[in-house]
């Protein structure tokens, strides 16, 4: 079950120095950290589709514009 964290300090520390000595913390903070890591993983992936969806537009509308602008251009020069 995922919880639903806020990025705060606190967690972040919690979830490093369960990280860096897993080895030696109980099942329970270990999941905790888990848990903690895949739903920013997930964040961070959803962020990385809508960001290159994003970029992908931005070339398209730029490309377009682009493409006018030399049209307008080339009607000019002959």
């Amino acid at each position: 079950m995922v919880k639903n964290f806020n990025m705060n300090k606190e967690i972040v520390d919690k979830v490093l120095k369960i990280a860096n000595d897993y080895k030696s913390h109980s099942n329970k903070d270990l999941i905790f950290a888990m848990d903690f890591i895949k739903e920013d993983f997930e964040k961070t992936k959803e962020s990385i589709i809508k960001l290159t969806h994003h970029l992908d537009k931005l070339e398209n509308s730029y490309n377009l514009i682009l493409n006018e602008y030399e049209t307008r251009n080339n009607k000019k020069q002959l």
